[in-house]
């Protein structure tokens, strides 16, 4: 059965839980600082206390994938049982994944993410675009039909990203504004908000320059970079403009570093997500 579209659904999610995702990023130092062994028994005890701390409250959850496959088919497993906890406590699972092929190969990492016959089902997952953006078509075709998302990198924080996305195309127009053109295209008519979003980093600041205006794409901007990359709630109206209110600002490390404490994890998301909703309505009223 097709979904009600992401975009809608992330809208509501976002106006009831507040306008936050958290990313789960089991990696080796992350487990070490909570205790945990880095071996399979360290990742579930890791994955599931982050589900039971914030899958009932937060908007948007967003596994790393990378973190999980590095167990194997054991790290698989505890994936496909966060996906599905999440999901079950009303979390909508964004999975960053950051696929990228062509022809039949992207097509099965869609129905990998995107098919919800799939183990791995999930709300959205983020794609890379840099094989072009037409090759991105089957994961796109494929979240139109099944009512989930696909989020394409476009502008990220990483200071290499910048030679190939802001690299200027013969007709003047740089790479990531040719992503975001192509996104607005795929956002057209949508309502409340469209289902293909953009990744754009929040620590980019001043450097958007006149990007700032391709930002408006009628569909959600994933923001990573709040909290321990140096960004904060504040900076978001800055960063963002006129876009503000469809960002969905992604903190990992600064909502993780609080665990093994499920109380304190969660004080920590309420915290980031108020902060970002003051700062968002401050910006634009009508969102509050």
């Amino acid at each position: 059965m097709t979904l009600e579209p992401f975009g809608a659904r992330l809208r509501r999610a976002m106006d009831q839980r507040g306008p936050l995702c958290v990313g789960i990023d089991p990696h080796a130092a992350l487990l070490a600082d909570w205790g945990l062994s880095d071996d399979i028994a360290g990742l579930e005890r890791f994955t599931h206390t982050v589900v039971e701390a914030l899958a009932d409250r937060v908007a948007v959850l967003k596994p790393q994938s990378a973190f999980f496959e590095r167990f194997g088919s054991r790290g698989i497993a505890v994936l496909e049982q966060a996906v599905a906890d999440s999901r079950e406590a009303g979390a909508l699972v964004l999975m960053d994944a950051k696929r990228g092929d062509i022809g039949s190969t992207m097509a099965a990492y869609a129905a990998t993410y995107l098919d919800p016959s799939s183990p791995l089902f999930s709300d959205a997952v983020t794609v890379s675009p840099y094989l072009g953006y037409g090759s991105l078509r089957p994961a796109l075709d494929l979240a139109r039909e099944s009512g989930t998302g696909v989020f394409v990198l476009a502008l990220t924080s990483n200071p290499e990203g910048a030679e190939v996305q802001h690299a200027v195309r013969a007709d003047g127009a740089s790479v990531a504004a040719t992503m975001l053109n192509h996104l607005r295209a795929e956002n057209a008519d949508a309502a409340p908000m469209g289902s293909f979003g953009a990744v754009v980093g929040a620590t980019l600041g001043g450097s958007l320059g006149a990007a700032r205006a391709d930002l408006d794409i009628n569909g959600p901007l994933l923001a990573p970079g709040i909290g321990a990359q140096g960004a904060t709630a504040a900076d978001l109206p800055k960063v963002f403009g006129a876009a503000v209110r469809d960002v969905v600002p992604n903190v990992s490390r600064g909502v993780l570093r609080h665990g093994p404490d499920v109380t304190a994890l969660r004080a920590s998301a309420e915290r980031f997500a108020a902060e970002v909703r003051e700062a968002v309505s401050a910006a634009d009223p009508a969102a509050g």
